[in-house]
């Protein structure tokens, strides 16, 4: 993306109450960001959700300037912007719709046909997250996938460090600007994970890492990612936050059981009963659910049988499936009138039964 290009979108960005959903809307109705600045106003708010706020932002004579000044330090720094429109912007982020229009990035990333996941948790990591976490990371290495989280305290470091152990590529997503490490004792990891995989972020510099970044933090580390991991969770937290926004991305989201009686597994058991994740205790859940297959491993070939013995609710979803093509789970479920939990295991019944498959996404087909 040419300087110049990144200059409106940084002074676009700056715009008062403008977020990204609607800066989208703007490029999108006069094709690119400096045209936004030459529109009339007027031709400006005919535009859904734009109004006079926004219109007379665009008008603050001081947002090229402090563009600049951003660029300047971008340039100084080695940070590199991509816009939603351009190719090396990540893929799977580019399907949200209220994904940043610039996203700041520094270090060696590279999540070209790349597996993606994103690992979340408690700040306060008990020894029974360590360990699950521990062996987790040391058996989906395999799969050499990028793992996805914060930088926090608890979950989200111990993450980062294990890939780093494993030699996999780890991405911190902040919740502040690329001028500064937060918190602080994490800087020793931030600036280590520079080598291989590196750290992104849609704020500017000198943004402090104030609590509403946190969450909009958040929808970026579900939005990179085909699959969220929350490790341990209390009932209320950010990666609870985090877990709801994949869902809304329609995205994969797996919980780490625990007691009952442990605090920081009641978000996690609340999550799989209610049938908000998956329920993940190794690396077979992810395998299965995600349809992932090992590079040396051939796809079994399901043989139909002529005639399938079904009852009446597998005969109800193969037909589904015949008429309308693939489908994702929860479709599949509204469509059929079946619960998700009923639906889910009628799906692995036609399966096992070579009349159905899965597919990457929990998109299902028949066969």
């Amino acid at each position: 993306m040419k300087n110049s290009q990144i200059l409106y979108h940084l002074a676009l960005q700056s715009v008062d109450g403008i977020g990204a959903i609607n800066a989208k809307k703007l490029i999108a109705h006069c094709g690119s960001a400096q045209a936004i600045f030459e529109e009339k106003a007027n031709n400006l708010k005919k535009i859904t959700g734009i109004g006079s706020k926004i219109t007379k932002g665009l008008k603050k004579v001081n947002l090229l300037h402090n563009a600049e000044a951003e660029l300047d330090f971008m340039n100084k720094n080695n940070i590199q912007a991509a816009s939603f429109l351009d190719n090396d912007y990540p893929e799977k982020l580019k399907h949200c719709v209220d994904g940043p229009i610039l996203l700041f990035q520094k270090g060696k990333i590279n999540l070209q046909n790349k597996k993606i996941i994103s690992i979340v948790g408690t700040r306060k990591i008990t020894n029974y997250g360590k360990s699950f976490l521990k062996e987790f990371i040391n058996e989906v290495k395999e799969y050499d996938p990028v793992i996805i989280s914060g930088l926090a305290y608890g979950i989200d470091i111990y993450a980062h460090q294990l890939a780093m152990e494993n030699n996999l590529q780890t991405i911190a997503v902040l919740a502040h600007g690329l001028d500064l490490i937060y918190p602080k004792i994490h800087k020793k990891e931030a600036v280590k994970m520079i080598e291989n995989g590196g750290l992104f972020s849609e704020f500017w510099s000198k943004t402090n890492p104030d609590r509403e970044n946190f969450v909009k933090r958040n929808r970026i580390v579900a939005g990179l990612s085909e699959a969220t991991i929350v490790v341990e969770s209390a009932e209320k937290g950010g990666s609870l936050i985090t877990a709801d926004i994949a869902n809304s991305y329609h995205r994969d989201v797996f919980a780490v059981p625990g007691r009952t009686t442990d605090a920081y597994s009641k978000g996690c058991n609340q999550l799989i009963k209610s049938n908000k994740a998956a329920m993940l205790t190794s690396v077979k859940d992810l395998e299965y659910i995600l349809n992932w297959k090992k590079e040396d491993e051939k796809p079994k070939a399901i043989q139909k049988q002529i005639f399938v013995e079904m009852n009446e609710q597998e005969q109800n979803i193969y037909d589904y499936l015949i008429k309308v093509g693939k489908q994702n789970l929860d479709t599949i479920a509204l469509d059929c009138k079946y619960p998700i939990f009923k639906t889910a295991t009628v799906l692995l019944n036609l399966e096992m039964k070579g009349v159905a498959k899965p597919l990457p996404g929990k998109i299902f087909e028949a066969v």
